[in-house]
């Protein structure tokens, strides 16, 4: 299946090109310069491979839970350029991906969603696929669960609230606070769902999660941060 698809949901974007079961991915840094970009790589991706964006079967987007402005450039550019070739959109969760690329079998995925919370979601890999075992969810960090063994953790929520994650990292045989979700494991998500994942580029939504991008002074007051 050959694919096109965009992962901002994060710090790093990244755009990546699947084309005969090869995937060239492209990194891109610095939020300023990602909408700037992002249509440039894609005309460079598709040249070094000599396609025209009609020869592919679908375009995939990291569809969340992340940072609002990246979801909605992701689905946006995935909806302009399937609109304008005929072809459909496959939305991809951004936790998933993130599980997608865990060293072991059972992988954690948990995201810095600001604000005081994270995002996560539990996973099950399986020949780098990552099959949903708890659909995902925005919580306070003392709220996240304690994982069964042999569980590998993933993301930003483990750097940015290392303190309060302390006793559930303590149980997971390993963990990657660096670990981004990549327009690679995106691709190669929706290359594995196939035909069955796509959807009208119209369709195609972000996976929003939680529905406010900010506190008010009252509650960050409650928070004994400063208003």
């Amino acid at each position: 299946m050959n694919l096109l698809a965009f992962e901002s949901s994060c710090e790093r974007a990244s755009i990546a090109l699947r084309c005969g079961g090869v995937t060239r991915l492209v990194w891109l840094e610095g939020h300023a310069s990602h909408s700037e970009r992002i249509l440039a790589v894609v005309r460079a991706l598709l040249a070094e491979a000599g396609l025209g964006i009609g020869a592919l079967d679908a375009v995939a987007f990291g569809a969340g839970p992340g940072a609002f402005t990246g979801l909605r450039l992701a689905c946006g550019v995935a909806q302009g350029l399937a609109l304008g070739a005929g072809l459909g959109v496959i939305p991809v969760c951004s936790l998933a991906a993130l599980a997608a690329q865990s060293p072991l079998p059972l992988a954690l995925a948990a995201t810095d969603a600001r604000m005081g919370e994270i995002y996560h979601g539990c996973y099950r890999v399986e020949n780098g696929m990552a099959i949903e075992l708890s659909a995902p969810v925005c919580c306070a960090p003392s709220d996240l669960p304690h994982p069964g063994g042999g569980t590998f953790g993933l993301g930003s929520g483990f750097a940015a609230y290392e303190a309060k994650l302390a006793p559930v990292r303590a149980g997971l045989a390993g963990c990657d606070p660096q670990a981004v979700p990549s327009a690679e494991a995106v691709a190669r998500l929706a290359a594995g769902w196939g035909g069955a994942a796509i959807v009208e580029p119209e369709r195609a939504v972000p996976l929003y999660v939680r529905n406010k991008v900010a506190l008010t002074t009252a509650e960050r007051l409650m928070r004994g941060n400063k208003a």
